[in-house]
């Protein structure tokens, strides 16, 4: 989930009705009774099992509608408005509170990845290993603009990459099998080889490493 304003993860909510700590919780796609959206990325809830919106909902449901559920109180981000949203167990909404920092740290790393997109049509040009980089290493970003990244990889020439990729654990054996085949690349292009006992580049002829001199 990515929150474009995330100023509303700072706010603070009260209940009006138990005086608890509202939760801020990831808003569900689909309002139930218009079938519309929320309007925001975020409701704050109240998750006090002893709250009485919660406690006497239970009672009100079955009256008005002949089924299980109850209410839990809600407001919106910037908003005090009191709200209720119908839940129909103890455990709604209680996956889905929001770790701001976590939150932040997501958001973070999105804007990362989409600026080191945008980078990778003159990453070749501006020798721009970083961003390429960004994307080849990151297990969250999406598969499309990893594969572009990875292929860009032997246009960009850059030994530098190697031991990044050799040190990273990949949890797609596609990607990691495509990065394998470019490292071979770029070690047969350069007349470079790894030494099989401390794995540093030495050039292809070497007899004797020059890191660990190991005879080779």
């Amino acid at each position: 989930m990515i929150i474009q304003n995330l100023s509303v993860l700072e706010e603070e909510h009260i209940c009006p009705d138990c005086n608890s700590k509202m939760a801020c919780c990831e808003a569900p796609p689909v309002h139930v009774g218009d079938g519309l959206g929320w309007g925001s990325e975020v409701l704050f809830i109240c998750l006090n099992d002893e709250c009485p919106t919660f406690t006497n909902g239970w009672k009100k449901v079955e009256a008005n509608y002949g089924h299980k559920a109850t209410y839990r109180s809600m407001q919106l981000p910037g908003s005090t408005e009191q709200n209720v949203m119908m839940v129909g167990s103890q455990m709604a909404f209680t996956g889905s509170i929001l770790d701001p920092e976590a939150m932040r740290e997501q958001n973070a790393r999105y804007r990362k990845e989409k600026e080191a997109i945008a980078a990778l049509d003159n990453c070749v040009e501006n020798k721009d290993i970083d961003s390429v980089m960004t994307l080849v290493l990151d297990e969250s970003a999406r598969p499309a603009g990893r594969n572009r990244a990875i292929l860009l990889l032997s246009k960009l020439n850059d030994l530098s990459c190697i031991d990044a990729i050799r040190n990273h654990t990949f949890r797609n054996t596609e990607f990691e099998q495509k990065c394998n085949m470019v490292i071979t690349k770029l070690l047969k292009d350069n007349f470079k080889k790894e030494c099989p006992y401390c794995a540093e580049l030495i050039k292809t002829q070497a007899n004797k490493c020059m890191h660990c001199k190991a005879d080779l």
